[in-house]
């Protein structure tokens, strides 16, 4: 059986790996029709399988792949002969059913649909399975009798493939269309500019506290420069008080001397006087003894004129 270039991922001890590498036809899964692939689309659940960041894949070895436009090669179902131009979506290609990541993919015929004439395979992968999600989208909103004047509708993920491109859609349909991620972006930036209020605010209210602590700052230097120039008049007048009381302490110091020498003197004067009171006390005593004489003498004298 030939051989054909495809994307295999395959698992192993070491984990899952992913690798171009020749595939034998006769490998192919079961099906009715036989395509040989033109495009395909690299969508996140692709991304997925490939990186082995989520457990996509569900068998192994694996062609990742989960949608392909090509042409038919071959068939045995009624709806598909060789030469028609088709478009595959899902049913678990890629995941349990080898994908469109292949030079040639069988599937099930039921899984097909043609390819719009107008419609290149690229540009059916183009709008690849994004598109088509997209575009169901918007017929089941159709058949539920939504229309435009009934307001605006809001498209989750418009940033991703399925809502960019139903985005573009309803647009084209008329409709006034909101991303949801602007319309939380919106409700962030009133939430940030509250946030930023509350902070001016806080700023404000510290600026204020700042400047009223600066203000008691000022006039607490003003009272110390006020204490400083009381403080430098009482050194003044202690400098002259202690001038002053030098200048006493020098005179006390002058007058005790005079002092001194007059106790000096007086010292001198009581020592010459306490010698004249022994001289006199002497004198008195040679004085009463003698008058004591005298007596006995007048008497005697009075006692012989009485005889």
């Amino acid at each position: 059986m030939p051989t054909f270039k495809a994307i295999v991922v395959e698992k192993g001890e070491g984990g899952q790996k992913a690798g171009l590498a020749d595939f034998d036809e006769a490998n192919l899964m079961d099906g009715d029709v036989t395509v040989r692939v033109e495009w395909s689309t690299v969508n996140y659940k692709d991304g997925l399988a490939l990186t082995g960041k989520a457990p996509v894949i569900r068998r192994f070895p694996m062609i990742p792949g989960i949608d392909f436009a090509g042409t038919v090669e071959s068939s045995s179902h009624p709806q598909w002969k060789p030469g028609d131009r088709v478009i595959l979506n899902g049913w678990g290609a890629g995941e349990t059913h080898l994908g469109g990541y292949a030079e040639k993919a069988r599937v099930k015929g039921d899984w097909l649909v043609g390819l719009p004439a107008r419609n290149s395979a690229r540009g059916a992968m183009a709008i690849g399975t994004a598109g088509y999600t997209a575009m169901l989208a918007v017929m089941a909103l159709e058949r539920q009798g939504v229309a435009p004047r009934h307001g605006p509708v809001i498209v989750t993920g418009a940033a991703g493939g399925v809502g960019s491109v139903a985005v573009t859609l309803l647009a084209k349909l008329g409709f006034a269309v909101v991303a949801s991620e602007v319309k939380s972006l919106s409700v962030q930036t009133g939430k940030a500019t509250e946030d930023i209020a509350r902070h001016i605010q806080g700023v404000q209210s510290s600026t204020r506290n700042a400047i009223d602590t600066l203000r008691k700052i000022a006039g607490r230097m003003q009272e110390t420069n006020e204490y400083a120039g009381a403080v430098a008049i009482a050194v003044e007048q202690q400098n002259s008080a202690i001038t002053e009381i030098s200048e006493n302490a020098a005179s006390v110091a002058q007058r005790t001397q005079i002092v001194s020498s007059v106790l000096g003197e007086v010292a001198s004067a009581t020592t010459e006087t306490r010698g004249s009171a022994d001289i006199v006390r002497s004198a008195s005593e040679s004085v009463e003894q003698a008058v004591s004489a005298l007596q006995r003498e007048v008497e005697q004298f009075l006692q012989k004129v009485a005889a």
